[in-house]
């Protein structure tokens, strides 16, 4: 079924991104794992080998490619067993650069989509507040309007990238009585004075640095405002259909993941007298996982046809995140219990996953907030349009 989504060009990609993630990345995970920091020479060899720039045009330094070499991405960045380090990458690819590439104008674009596709900057995207979670229109963050400057105040916190970032992609309000009518959307560098942030200890993905950022009268020239003024709630709800449906890509990269690895290790463990895989009770349940799995994996692909065709998918992505992330957990819950003991050993592969696979349901809208997105979609009629800028 697959082969509608990929030609022989995608699996050359493929084959080729394998070979540069066993060369230059896998050997240093347990590393970055440890230290929570990624090297940053690393996202210089992405930028060498085209890698950050796969869908951005071709006159700042990309490929222009479509999704499915996107899809190719994220399911082997899964397939390397660092939830955290792939988190880094497709939070500067897809959120940060994302926001570069649609609402920035073109000085922007020279000064920092250029170089975020080279790997010399990284980004990060500044939404989720302390006090806020889900609720994007509830922000307090502000950006006060004092002549040719904005003044920043306020704190985003679950920042992927939000400590080593080089720039800082921020939503705050320009007018708060406007609530989420009122919102914009700003670009900001590292080290403009009244940025501080502080490194957040996580239960997994700790390869990545999250972050929890604060903006004390933090002034930005007016011409650092992306895209229109108070339209960045409408830029912002655009751009989570990628997001949603790239976090269930991943969900089912890291089941497939899960699975490949506890059937082959169920092939190999031997208990009364036979391999494990011969025992009908969790033959039946892998049956049950595949199947799950392969039913996300389809559904996941049609969504990122529909969205490579130009089609706005907010339902549809919604509904990817929720049933892919939950698919994800189950999967590789049983998968630890399919190895036993060993699977709640840190050297086997299986902790770290398990860990990694639990931030889906959560990052990015929680299950809860996505379930009451799709109820209002299927019974209120409402209708998530996208933002003209």
């Amino acid at each position: 079924m697959t082969s509608m989504y990929f030609t022989e060009e995608h699996q050359l990609f493929r084959k080729s991104l394998q070979d540069f993630l066993k060369k230059e990345v896998v050997p240093n995970i347990d590393t970055w794992e440890t230290s929570g920091e990624i090297d940053k020479s690393v996202w210089l060899k992405f930028g060498e080998m085209g890698f950050l720039g796969i869908n951005y045009p071709e006159a700042y330094g990309g490929l222009n490619l479509d999704l499915f070499y996107t899809v190719i991405l994220l399911e082997e960045l899964q397939k390397i067993n660092s939830g955290g380090f792939a988190a880094a990458v497709w939070a500067h690819v897809y959120l940060a650069m994302t926001h570069l590439n649609a609402e920035g104008d073109e000085a922007i674009k020279q000064n920092y989509l250029v170089p975020s596709i080279t790997g010399e900057k990284i980004g990060c995207l500044c939404i989720t507040e302390p006090f806020g979670g889900s609720d994007v229109a509830g922000m307090r963050t502000t950006a006060v309007k004092q002549g040719d400057t904005y003044v920043i105040n306020g704190s985003k916190t679950f920042i992927t990238n939000g400590v080593y970032s080089d720039y800082l992609i921020i939503a705050a309000k320009t007018k708060p009585e406007l609530g989420n009518k009122g919102i914009s959307i700003f670009i900001v560098d590292r080290d403009t004075p009244g940025v501080s942030a502080t490194k957040l200890d996580k239960l997994g993905w700790r390869a990545s640095d999250t972050g929890e950022i604060a903006f004390s009268d933090v002034v930005i020239p007016t011409s650092n405002l992306m895209g229109d003024e108070n339209k960045g709630f409408a830029y912002i709800m655009q751009h989570f259909a990628l997001e949603r449906l790239i976090m269930g890509i991943n969900a089912h990269a890291r089941a497939e993941f899960a699975l490949e690895y506890a059937m082959q290790y169920m092939s190999e463990r031997t208990a009364f007298g036979k391999t494990i895989d011969k025992f009908q009770a969790l033959r039946h349940k892998i049956s049950d996982l595949y199947a799950d799995l392969d039913v996300n994996k389809a559904y996941n692909y049609a969504v990122a046809s529909a969205l490579n065709k130009g089609e706005y998918v907010v339902k549809e992505a919604t509904i990817s995140k929720l049933k892919s992330t939950k698919m994800a957990d189950e999967v590789i819950y049983h998968c630890l219990q399919f190895l036993g003991g060993y699977g709640y050993m840190e050297e086997y592969p299986m902790a770290r996953l398990f860990r990694d696979s639990r931030l889906g349901p959560i990052g990015g809208g929680t299950s809860e907030i996505l379930r009451e997105i799709i109820a209002k979609i299927i019974i209120d009629k409402k209708e998530y349009r996208p933002a003209t800028k």
